[in-house]
């Protein structure tokens, strides 16, 4: 996960007239609260918009540049990265939910295989992508330090 999400708000803490209007700002890629009004895609106030864009802005899900009298609000990210944080939060509480990781785990191979059995075998490549990773950064780790302590062992002689 993108490390920007991990000092911003929560998916799970907006509410829906916040999210529905994060979901405008996208489709029209920007947005003034005229704009939206005038797009007639949200039936609400001039100053429920404005108030709900602001609190956007403030949560950082939103930036803003001053157009005249006005604010025209641009997402700081794409969908893509929204949903991203959705589903890691989503997984985090289902790990969180238990004291035995394994439980969780095998609630979480369970749904995926009656969602769709392809995605097992996404999930082990995915598994096993990470797993050589892993061990790629460990092993240059090590090697380092191997490395360095040979040296130092070398100067000591």
């Amino acid at each position: 996960m993108t490390p920007f999400f991990q000092s911003r708000v929560s998916p799970a803490q907006l509410g829906p007239l916040e999210r529905r209007l994060l979901e405008a700002v996208w489709e029209r890629g920007n947005a003034t609260v005229r704009e939206l009004i005038e797009g007639g895609d949200t039936g609400l106030a001039y100053t429920t918009l404005m108030t709900t864009l602001d609190r956007l802005y403030k949560k950082n899900l939103l930036s803003r540049q001053a157009e005249g009298r006005a604010y025209r609000y641009t997402p700081r990210f794409t969908r893509e990265e929204w949903h991203r944080a959705e589903a890691a939060e989503a997984v985090r509480q289902m790990l969180d939910a238990s004291p035995v990781s394994a439980l969780p785990l095998s609630y979480l191979v369970e749904i995926v295989s009656e969602h769709d059995a392809e995605l097992l075998d996404d999930l082990s490549r995915l598994v096993e992508s990470k797993r050589r990773k892993l061990r790629l950064s460990s092993g240059q780790k090590t090697g380092l330090r191997g490395k360095n302590n040979k040296k130092e062992d070398q100067g000591k002689g």
